[in-house]
């Protein structure tokens, strides 16, 4: 068999297990219908699709190092996926600059790194305006931050810390809980001495289902809002509608977002997995789209090369299953919009960030 008749092998990293497990079926089942609708097109450079799954959910290390094996064995092409800040620093650390890697998740932002294209949402156009819009919404002015220990969280926190000073609103203090953690009793006491209008959560997956549960039994649903940019539509139903009052998001994808994009990808998506497919969200999607850049910039570079993929990329945009997203620096620009938990599900509320 020729290389040109080989299928191109993409590591898909997503979570399969620990906090951000709930998430995987999701990253799965979208994965699956991006690759099926590529097939369909005649795949990329002539070329089949195949995902070779790897459990992003595991320690960083033992993920890279995965991934690193499969390289050097000539077993994969690309990269792409959804996975925790910490594991992308770790699978940079063994293939940075040697494959594509098409990162799907919010971020913190990174060091520009060959290759290293972050479709997910940045900072600066989903949580800082979103502190903004509740500001201005419903005057939340002080603000406590609860988060996982590890770079992402605490790196948006110092983001969220500065800009909340010179915005003229206060940071009443941060706290992290390592993943995993399951009492999050010290946490609420420590919210319930401070009293802030409102909670920056930046806790993953499971974690945050077990926050969101306990802050409101404490009561504290009553006394400050919460707002995370990672809440999707898993976490809702995991939490129960009696546990997500007062509490908000933002994203450039939610299930119940309008649009001609939107509305034709969540056809589709149902079209293909039935009935009893999981739950769309913020994070499947963005890996179906993750797929679909590499798709897109490996079509318009003519090869999987880094430096032809870099020279493609830049400034170009494409329109995806959330509207246009504009490249930039190894990072895309997307319109975002802001949600509110009501009942079982999240409902859209404004755009708050236009691309």
């Amino acid at each position: 068999m020729t290389h040109r008749e080989l299928p191109i092998r993409i590591a898909y990293v997503v979570p399969v297990q620990g906090s951000a497990g709930i998430f995987g079926p999701s990253c799965e089942a979208c994965g699956d219908l991006a690759v099926a609708e590529l097939s369909c097109g005649g795949g990329v450079l002539g070329r089949e699709i195949e995902l070779v799954i790897v459990d992003g959910g595991r320690r960083p290390a033992v993920v890279a190092q995965e991934v690193a094996t499969l390289w050097r064995a000539g077993a994969i092409d690309a990269v792409v996926g959804w996975h925790i800040s910490a594991v992308r620093k770790e699978i940079l650390r063994y293939v940075g600059g040697e494959l594509p890697y098409v990162y799907a998740a919010l971020h913190e932002g990174e060091f520009r790194t060959p290759g290293l294209f972050m479709t997910g949402e940045s900072p600066g156009a989903q949580v800082l305006p979103a502190l903004d819009w509740l500001r201005r919404q419903f005057g939340a002015h002080t603000w406590c931050v609860v988060g996982n220990d590890y770079v992402w969280p605490r790196q948006i926190a110092a983001r969220a810390e500065a800009h909340l000073a010179g915005a003229g609103m206060s940071h009443l203090g941060s706290t992290f809980t390592p993943l995993g953690t399951s009492d999050f009793t010290e946490t609420l006491d420590w919210l319930e001495v401070h009293g802030p209008d409102a909670v920056l959560v930046l806790l993953i997956g499971d974690d945050a289902v077990r926050f969101g549960r306990a802050f409101a039994r404490r009561g504290l649903d009553e006394i400050s809002l919460r707002f995370s940019p990672i809440l999707e539509e898993n976490q809702v139903l995991g939490m129960g509608a009696s546990a997500t009052a007062n509490m908000y998001s933002a994203a450039g994808y939610f299930d119940s977002l309008a649009t001609t994009s939107t509305l034709d990808f969540g056809a589709r998506y149902h079209r293909f997995h039935g009935v009893d497919a999981p739950m769309l969200n913020s994070i499947g999607q963005s890996c179906y789209e993750a797929i679909n850049v590499l798709g897109e910039i490996a079509t318009r570079a003519g090869s999987l090369a880094v430096p032809a993929l870099e020279a493609a990329a830049r400034g170009a945009t494409i329109d995806g299953s959330r509207g246009a997203l504009r490249l930039g620096a190894g990072h895309t620009d997307q319109d975002v919009y802001v949600a509110a938990a009501r009942h079982l599900d999240l409902d859209v509320l404004e755009r708050i960030h236009v691309a």
